[in-house]
């Protein structure tokens, strides 16, 4: 059975719904969610009414977590004016459904985290090693958070970050996600209609600062400090 694996979407129904429907042509029937379905962009309703209708299962991420349990980002002030919009608009089911998120998921032989296996909900695996895994039970790893899709293999054990759907930081501004057969991970990219993001983020009140780095898949957030 092929598993779907989804990460980061961030409220971006545009990048989702793209995904989903190039997942669905692949005749891919299950699809689990690493994380972050909020955050960022402002169709959070959108994006957990889809992932709810279809059943998608997925761990806690960081953006989920402040949603749901009123935290808020200490590294970003564009993450906090987000967050503030989106606990005026998303509906109470949808905010329980967020509760709902389990911290760690096994899905056959696959291990699921959101951030790292130190801490599941906000460590960034940018440059994982042979070593880190060597620690872990298991032999295939999944998770998201850095927003870079990437697979690496270290001996027996198989790493795979599926990468974005709402917010790619790795130079390709293409929506991301990755397939696995068991055996095999496979990764992928799709373009979607990204000027509807723009035009709804204007809508709710945010200028280009907050959506302009979807257009090269870079990252741009504004730094508490700043």
């Amino acid at each position: 059975m092929t598993i779907a694996f989804i990460s980061d979407i961030h409220g971006n129904f545009e990048a989702l719904k793209a995904v989903l429907a190039e997942i669905d042509r692949m005749r891919v029937s299950e699809i689990v969610c690493v994380g972050d379905v909020v955050g960022y962009y402002s169709q959070v309703n959108e994006c957990c009414e889809e992932l709810r209708r279809r059943g998608v299962q997925s761990v806690l991420g960081n953006h989920d977590w402040y949603l749901g349990y009123g935290g808020y980002c200490t590294r970003s002030k564009s993450v906090n004016e987000c967050l503030a919009y989106q606990r005026k608009v998303i509906t109470s089911d949808n905010l329980d459904w967020l509760k709902t998120f389990r911290v760690h998921m096994q899905v056959g032989n696959a291990q699921i985290v959101h951030g790292g296996w130190e801490d599941p909900i906000d460590e960034y695996l940018r440059a994982p090693t042979a070593e880190y895994f060597e620690r872990l039970q298991g032999q295939v790893f999944v998770s998201g958070h850095t927003h870079v899709q990437s697979l690496h293999r270290f001996g027996e054990r198989t790493y795979c970050n599926p990468g974005s759907v709402g917010q790619p930081r790795d130079g390709d501004p293409r929506a991301a996600f990755a397939t696995f057969d068991g055996k095999t991970f496979a990764l992928h990219r799709v373009e979607y209609n990204m000027q509807r993001v723009f035009d709804l983020m204007e809508a709710a009140g945010f200028n280009d600062y907050y959506y302009g780095g979807l257009k090269t898949g870079a990252n741009r957030l504004r730094r508490l400090e700043e």
